[in-house]
């Protein structure tokens, strides 16, 4: 099988770990069937084309696509520019892409949406999903309950459809939790990888980053324990399970 470029933009080493260990599960996928990067401190190996790997999966992350550039730190800029450097190509060429969260504001930045936190960004926990009309019939969502929820938490949001996308999934906080662009891209606000024990550790590791007072932390984590999230991992095992393609 061809490997999957599984990008990660979190600069946090124990997140990263955490996230990518959650990817490989939730997909199906081992370590060897991946090429991992973070983009906080590396770069793209030069040798992996886009055209020779299955797909891109594109985790989270602490920062925000809508921040002023002097506000950013220079990873932040690092991680920004490198991921959207990749989108042209992506886009153009139709590559199997799925952008989770921030991977969310990527694909609405790149296709010339508005991405900020005017509206719709979500606390850390779970939000009520809705599959759309076009939703029901596309492959990763066919057959699947309409209604379901998912782990979310975000500053900012994709503020309106991109021209040309379509809109699959909606939630009442925030209407645009999955889009595609052509056959073969997508985005998702909410966290396909993620489980409850996954929350729990991102709730300890980001709680002085002012997704939340501090002192919330032990009640958000009791929250999540007390949820129950299965769809969204669904969603990310068959969208690995479509592309994986053969050497």
């Amino acid at each position: 099988m061809k490997p999957f470029l599984i990008l990660q933009l979190r600069p946090e080493a124990d997140a990263s770990d955490d996230e990518f260990a959650a990817i490989c599960e939730k997909s199906g996928l081992t370590a060897s069937d991946t090429v991992r990067v973070r983009l906080d401190c590396e770069d793209v190996p030069r040798e992996v084309a886009l055209g020779d790997v299955s797909g891109l999966i594109v985790g989270g992350g602490p920062g925000c696509i809508s921040d002023a550039p002097t506000d950013k730190s220079p990873i932040e800029a690092r991680i920004e520019a490198a991921v959207l450097a990749l989108m042209p190509e992506v886009v153009a060429r139709d590559i199997p892409f799925m952008g989770c969260c921030y991977g969310m504001g990527v694909l609405g930045h790149h296709l010339g949406a508005e991405v900020s936190k005017e509206r719709f960004g979500e606390a850390v926990g779970t939000s009520t999903c809705a599959v759309t009309k076009a939703g029901v019939t596309d492959p990763l969502l066919k057959g699947l309950p309409r209604v379901w929820d998912a782990f979310v938490g975000h500053k900012e949001a994709v503020q309106t459809l991109p021209q040309g996308a379509v809109h699959l999934v909606a939630s009442k906080a925030c209407p645009l939790q999955m889009i595609r662009t052509g056959q073969n891209v997508y985005a998702t606000q909410f966290h396909p990888e993620a489980d409850a024990s996954d929350f729990e550790r991102r709730i300890e590791i980001y709680k002085n980053h002012g997704y939340f007072p501090p002192e919330d932390a032990e009640r958000l984590i009791a929250m999540c324990l007390n949820s129950n999230v299965t769809v969204p991992q669904t969603i990310l095992a068959r969208f690995v399970e479509r592309y994986a393609a053969v050497d």
